[in-house]
């Protein structure tokens, strides 16, 4: 079994995202069973409603699972495990206490070597602190294990000293909480961020005293650790500060679920072809050939596959993605593909032509109310329905209006589109006698 668990105390990061699409990938292509896994027993940091955001979001980028998980509802196997790790002498109560650990650690900072805890400190201060953390005996021997992506990664046994496994108010560390897991479930396939390296040997080790305790034989489990996605501007790791780094904000900037997943996948990796779904990369994709560096994130190439996939869609795709109200106006929203990118742009596109023109407002700095407004009354006398072709309209609004070149055209252009600048006003002109009603109205054009 696979497995993708992510935290409700925050928005789903791109790099999350980018986990679950290829556990998903993965799952599919060894037909082995994918659990989503809602890590929430950090109770101090969970954020309402974040679980139910963040499967609403698999769904939408079409990732399924078979079985859902809160790991909160595993607190008590896993403090059952942890008695069983006292009960064998593979795990120990330290009365450590947070101030004397910090002492610790200064001092080993300024004999400038790497901090350690020593068993011995266990109960230095048991009369002091009458509230010990439970640790897991740390490692002797070397630890090595073989990642997917990074090859083999090891550690030496001053790197795996013990650790913290239960809190002193008795709840489980988020090491020993994931590692319990992932051993009750079988997980046999890790696959997430490069920033959990570290935790991998903690995790083998809990699960290995596990094994021993249970009388179970240990089952070693594939790793596979994705590099970092950088800011491709700064060249640093994208963080919450970075808007683009928040799934929910890409979608509601208006970029397609399949841009994203596509993006994602393509990051690091040579698809056999630049644009693609979810379904046809589970046909391609070799986890080991995605590259072992950190990615950037371009979200000018986003745009561009965005761009892709929107003019991918069919009319009425496009019709019930932009709630618009008639089939014409998708076909509008078509034409504005030609220099729009995303939703959001074409949202805006739509809304301008079809919003009261202000004509009191500068257009390039300048102000085109006199001629707008002359313009707009010249219109009224034509009868649209008889002018089916843009040359005949022009030339009789011309006449109709006295006015010309720029003088004529901006003005047009303006109570068209309501703005300045766009694609060939004669492939507007049939949208424009479609729904003159909605399109030829001005807004507080005497102030009122």
């Amino acid at each position: 079994m696979l497995r993708f668990a992510p935290s409700p105390t925050g928005d789903m990061h791109i790099g999350n995202l980018r986990a679950a699409l290829l556990n998903f990938i993965v799952a599919k292509q060894l037909q082995r069973p994918l659990m989503v896994r809602i890590e929430d027993t950090d109770t101090a940091r969970n954020i309402p409603h974040k679980d139910q955001e963040i499967l609403e979001l698999l769904s939408t980028m079409g990732i399924s699972w078979d079985q859902l998980v809160y790991q909160s509802a595993n607190v008590a196997t896993h403090i059952e495990y942890a008695q069983k790790l006292l009960d064998q002498g593979l795990a120990f109560y330290c009365h450590c206490t947070l101030e004397f650990l910090e002492e610790q650690k200064q001092r080993a900072l300024q004999e400038k070597r790497p901090f350690r805890y020593h068993d011995a400190w266990a109960f230095l201060q048991q009369q002091s602190n009458p509230h010990p953390v439970v640790r897991l005996r740390g490692s002797t021997q070397a630890l090595d294990f073989t990642d997917q992506i990074k090859g083999v990664i090891h550690f030496e046994p001053h790197e795996l000293d013990s650790f913290v496994i239960l809190r002193a108010d008795k709840t489980p560390t988020y090491n020993f909480a994931c590692a319990c897991d992932d051993f009750t479930y079988k997980i046999s396939y890790i696959i997430r961020g490069e920033d959990h390296v570290s935790n991998t040997p903690k995790q083998i080790l809990i699960q290995k005293a596990l094994a021993q305790v249970l009388g179970v034989a240990y089952h070693q489990i594939t790793y596979a650790h994705l590099p970092l996605i950088l800011n491709h501007e700064t060249g640093k790791k994208m963080s919450k500060r970075d808007a683009a780094s928040s799934v929910s904000w890409l979608l509601q900037q208006g970029f397609l679920p399949q841009s994203v997943a596509n993006y994602l996948i393509s990051l690091g990796y040579s698809p056999p072809k630049d644009v693609f779904d979810l379904e046809e990369s589970c046909a391609w994709f070799n986890l080991a050939k995605l590259s072992g560096a950190n990615a950037r994130f371009d979200l000018a190439y986003l745009r561009h596959l965005n761009h892709k996939h929107l003019s991918k869609l069919t009319l009425e795709e496009l019709q019930t993605l932009l709630k618009l109200d008639h089939p014409s106006k998708a076909k509008l929203a078509q034409l504005f593909l030609e220099d729009s990118s995303t939703l959001q742009e074409l949202q805006g596109k739509l809304k301008a032509m079809f919003s009261p023109k202000d004509i009191r407002q500068d257009y390039e700095g300048e102000n085109f109310y006199d001629h707008c407004y002359h313009l707009y009354r010249a219109l009224q006398t034509l009868n649209l329905g008889q002018l089916e072709d843009f040359t005949h309209f022009k030339q009789a609004a011309m006449q109709a209006s006295q006015l010309k070149g720029k003088d004529f055209f901006k003005p047009l252009r303006i109570l068209f589109t309501g703005q300045a600048h766009g694609l060939e006003l004669s492939l507007l002109y049939p949208f424009v006698r479609a729904f003159a009603s909605e399109i030829l109205v001005l807004k507080d054009v005497h102030g009122s």
